[in-house]
C-alpha cells in the first residue's frame, strides 16, 4: 500500500501541467455537465506558479489518501487522483442522463486501441450507438470516468452500456 501511495505521489507531481489534469483555478461552474476545474482555494492572484504546483500536489495527494482509505483499488486510485475535485453529484447525474440517452452508449478515447476495436465491431455488426469521448476535453472526462468506474468497478475504456446495463469494454 505504501508503495502505491508513493507511486501514485510521484506520477501526480510528474504529470500536473499535461492535459490530463486541470490546471488550477478558481472553481467555476465550468460546462454544462457540472464538472468543476481543480482549485487552490487559499492562493490569490498574485500567487506563483510554484504556489500552484503545491497546492495542486496536496490536494492530488489527499484525494489518494482518501482513495485508498475507502478501499478503491490501483486503477480507480488513479482515475480517482487525475480526475482532481469534482462534484460527484453532479456528475453521477451527467453520467446517468448520458447513459440514459441513447439505445447503446460507448464512453471512449479517440485513440484507444481497444476504443477503436469496439466500435469497427459496432460498425461491422451495423448497430446503432452513441459516443460519448472521455479524452475531449480531459478536463471533462476524467471525473466522468472515475465516476464510471465507481459505477462499473473498472476504469479500463470503452465502458459500454446496452439499454442503460453496463456490459462491459472491448475486452472485458
Amino acid at each position: 500500500m505504501m508503495n502505491h501511495i508513493f507511486l501514485l505521489s510521484a506520477l501526480s507531481s510528474l504529470f500536473v501541467g499535461l492535459d490530463a489534469f486541470t490546471t488550477p483555478t478558481r472553481l467555476t461552474n465550468g460546462p454544462s455537465i457540472g464538472v468543476g476545474k481543480l482549485y487552490a482555494s487559499n492562493l490569490d492572484e498574485s500567487s506563483s506558479p510554484i504556489d500552484s504546483f503545491v497546492e495542486d500536489v496536496k490536494v492530488r495527494f489527499r484525494i489518494l489518501q482518501e482513495s485508498n482509505a475507502s478501499g478503491a483499488d490501483f486503477k480507480q486510485t488513479v482515475a480517482n487522483v487525475i480526475a482532481g475535485e469534482y462534484d460527484e453529484a453532479s456528475v453521477s447525474k451527467t453520467v446517468e442522463e448520458m447513459i440514459g440517452s441513447a439505445p447503446c452508449v460507448m464512453f471512449t478515447w479517440e485513440k484507444s486501441p481497444s476504443c477503436v476495436k469496439a466500435v469497427e465491431a459496432f460498425d461491422l455488426m451495423g448497430a446503432e450507438y452513441k459516443i460519448v469521448r472521455l479524452d475531449d476535453p480531459w478536463s471533462e472526462g476524467n471525473p466522468i470516468r472515475a465516476a464510471l468506474g465507481k459505477k462499473v468497478g473498472r476504469t479500463s475504456v470503452p465502458f459500454i452500456f446496452i439499454g442503460g446495463k453496463y456490459v462491459g469494454g472491448y475486452d472485458g
